[in-house]
């Protein structure tokens, strides 16, 4: 297999953005154009609206160590409150990993030699946060086409098994099965039945212990086809455990730091794909904006594709 470093050299998007001097942070959402955006709200006919977000509390996905599941804190509820008349209320805090549910991957959440996207120094992400590449810069860029390549269902199968490597060619198979024709800024969503597989069972550590998933070559395909953003239903788009030995993660390293495209993960799509069973229409508008906190490299989402 050609080495992961040499397909990111290949593949870069560095200064493709870049205008008057001033060094792109967007990456890939760049082709989120207004003409794209405008095409995309075509798409709603029928006002159906389909919740890609999992729910964000106990009994989630993440079984402890490096993330937890979100934990919600209450500091009022209404008890011992003495204000004029009858009003009492409540109020709560949440504390959470801001990519412990669906999530956004932004440009600063990896790199490798030294360099994040676009060649902003790895020293630019410090425990003061990113100053550069951070989620913020892309609040106004996730919006648009979404295109469903629901290849569990293709499978005939409820789900991959981990380790199950996703080919280009099986994305170009799928499509063609569905009749859906990818066009350049659409947002791919890959069913890959992981999350019905929690669903099914409840065990994170299963969950997290490895996953199917799009192997290295299809960083190609996304780069050929100009794809804006990429997501699934596992947590971390690539299989696992990968093709490449002795390295982790390898189609992260090429997709966000050399290409410059934001990751979507830990979606679901189980309600949408009987949808797009049932009408043949497997595209629709995807709006699903990260929250702006600033300096950081990845946000919780709350996803929505509406038909």
């Amino acid at each position: 297999m050609e080495d992961f470093r040499e397909i990111g050299r290949r593949l870069s998007n560095w200064g493709r953005w870049d205008v008057d001097g001033r060094r792109d942070e967007r990456g890939t959402t760049n082709l989120l154009t207004p003409e794209r955006i405008a095409a995309a709200t075509g798409l709603v006919r029928d006002g159906k609206v389909f919740d890609l977000g999992i729910p964000f509390g106990p009994g989630g996905p993440q079984p402890g160590g490096g993330r937890i599941n979100p934990v919600l804190l209450f500091s009022e509820t209404g008890a011992d409150q003495n204000y004029p008349g009858a009003f009492h209320y409540a109020d709560d805090y949440v504390f959470m990993p801001l990519q412990s549910a669906s999530q956004w991957d932004g440009l600063a959440h990896v790199f490798y030699d030294d360099l994040l996207y676009n060649g902003f120094p790895a020293s630019d992400v410090s425990p003061h946060g990113a100053k550069h590449l951070s989620i913020e810069n892309q609040a106004k860029g996730l919006v648009g086409r979404g295109v469903l390549v629901d290849v569990a269902r293709r499978r005939g199968v409820e789900w991959l098994e981990a380790g199950e490597v996703i080919t280009p060619e099986e994305l170009d198979a799928t499509l063609a099965a569905q009749g859906t024709e990818l066009r350049g800024g659409d947002i791919v969503a890959v069913r890959t039945g992981w999350r019905r597989k929690f669903l099914s069972d409840g065990d994170a550590a299963s969950f997290m212990a490895g996953e199917p998933g799009l192997g290295l070559a299809c960083c190609e395909w996304l780069h050929g086809h100009d794809v804006a953003a990429v997501c699934s239903d596992n947590w971390a788009i690539e299989v696992l455990p990968g093709e490449v030995e002795g390295e982790m993660l390898p189609v992260h390293m090429v997709l966000i730091r050399d290409m410059g495209m934001t990751l979507g993960e830990i979606l679901d799509f189980e309600e949408l794909s009987e949808d797009c069973a049932a009408d043949g229409r497997y595209e629709f508008l995807l709006t699903a904006p990260p929250i702006k906190f600033r300096r950081a490299v990845g946000s919780p989402i709350n996803p929505l594709a509406i038909k």
